[in-house]
Parts: structure tokens; C-alpha cells; sequence
């Protein structure tokens, strides 16, 4: 763990039983929802090692990292019903890997593009932010869509 790393000080919330957005805790990471629901089952999952590119991670941890990835993605997919799926590992602003999983639906403001160029005070407008109770039911979607 990196002491000045905000996906790593998420990991610790997580420990301590107080991050609200999380899901489920798999081998090689964690699964979230996003702090913003702009598209609608937007998840991440966070790996547990500090690592910032996926060839610092030994071959096994990385295929299952991998591995877990499509899981949680196909659970996305299940639970969400998207057009499509797009997967993000940027660590741009985050050096942490971590994946973004963006469920994408016809009626997106941009659906042949990246989710990245609709400007940020809409993706993570406070409408954007889910309540508690909103909160509660995408991540039962989530878990009742994931494999054991």
C-alpha cells in the first residue's frame, strides 16, 4: 500500500468496512461502483497490490487479475444490460491499476465515443451521484449478477 494514493486510501476505507461503494472483494482485488452513476452501473474494479502497469505484477496474479476483470465485467453486463461494455486501465490521474467498466446505452450523449469527452460537471454532477438507496440497489444488481 502507498500512503499517498487515493486508490490505495480507498483499499483501506474498504478494510475498515467504510467505503459505501463497495461490492465484493475478489483474489486479486476489489470491486466498486463508481462515485458517479452518470452511466448507469459504472463499476471499477481496484487491484489489491500497488502496482502502475500490469507487467510489474507477477505472470500468475496478473492472468488472474485478467481473469476477474472480464468476471466482473460480464456481471456488469448481466446486471445492467448495456449496448456495450468499455473497459478503461488509464492510471493517468490514479497510478494504481484499477479498471473502469462503463456500461454504454443508446440513449448515451456520446455513444460512439469515449466516455472521457463528455465534460466532467455532467459525468459528476451531484444528479449524478447516487443516494444511499440508490446506492444499496445497483450493488445488489451487481452481486446478484456475479459469479461465486
Amino acid at each position: 500500500m502507498n500512503e499517498n494514493c487515493k486508490i490505495c486510501d480507498r483499499i483501506r476505507m474498504i478494510k475498515k468496512g467504510a467505503n459505501p461503494y463497495f461490492v465484493k472483494e475478489l483474489e486479486t482485488g476489489y470491486v466498486v461502483m463508481g462515485d458517479y452513476q452518470f452511466f448507469k452501473g459504472y463499476t471499477l474494479f481496484l487491484c489489491k497490490n500497488h502496482a502502475t502497469e500490469l507487467n510489474e505484477l507477477g505472470l500468475v496474479f496478473r492472468q488472474k487479475f485478467l481473469e476477474e476483470m472480464s468476471a466482473v465485467g460480464e456481471a456488469v453486463f448481466k446486471a445492467f444490460k448495456p449496448q456495450k461494455l468499455n473497459y478503461e486501465l488509464l492510471g493517468n490521474t490514479n497510478s494504481h491499476l484499477h479498471w473502469h467498466i462503463f456500461p454504454r446505452y443508446a440513449d448515451d450523449p456520446n455513444p460512439q465515443g469515449p466516455v472521457w469527452v463528455i465534460d466532467e460537471n455532467i459525468r459528476c454532477s451531484e444528479s449524478a451521484k447516487p443516494t444511499l438507496d440508490e446506492l444499496r440497489i445497483l450493488k445488489e444488481k451487481l452481486t446478484g449478477s456475479m459469479r461465486d
